[in-house]
C-alpha cells in the first residue's frame, strides 16, 4: 500500500528510436491530453538531450505515488497512452519514482 501524504515524481529517461524524435515529439503532444485527464496528475515536462538528440527526460509530477501506479497505470487511459508511444522506446526506458527533497527557484527581478 502506498502512503497517500506522498508526493511523488516520475522520472523517465527514454531512448527514442533513432530518426523518429519528431514524431515522438508530435505523439507527446496528443499524449498529453489523456495523462493530464487522470486524478493526483500535476505536470509533464519533456526535455531533449542536447548532446544526443534522441535522448529524452520525461518528467511526470504526480500528487501520490499511488495516483501514478494504481490510478495511472490501472486504467484504460495508460493502455491509450501506451498505444501511442511505447513503439518508440528503444530500448524500455527505465521508470523511478522520486519524493522531492530541495528545490530552489530563482527569483527575478
Amino acid at each position: 500500500m502506498f502512503t497517500r501524504s506522498l508526493i511523488a515524481f516520475l522520472a523517465t529517461v527514454r531512448d527514442a528510436v533513432p530518426g523518429r524524435e519528431t514524431e515522438f515529439e508530435k505523439t507527446i503532444e496528443k499524449a498529453k491530453l489523456i495523462i493530464s485527464s487522470i486524478p493526483g496528475f500535476r505536470s509533464l515536462q519533456l526535455s531533449k538531450c542536447v548532446e544526443q538528440p534522441n535522448k529524452y527526460l520525461l518528467l511526470v509530477e504526480w500528487d501520490t505515488l499511488e495516483d501514478h501506479v494504481e490510478g495511472f497505470r490501472g486504467s484504460p487511459s495508460y493502455q491509450q497512452w501506451r498505444a501511442l508511444l511505447h513503439e518508440f522506446y528503444d530500448p524500455f526506458p527505465t521508470v523511478l519514482h522520486f519524493e522531492n527533497r530541495v528545490r530552489v527557484i530563482a527569483e527575478r527581478m
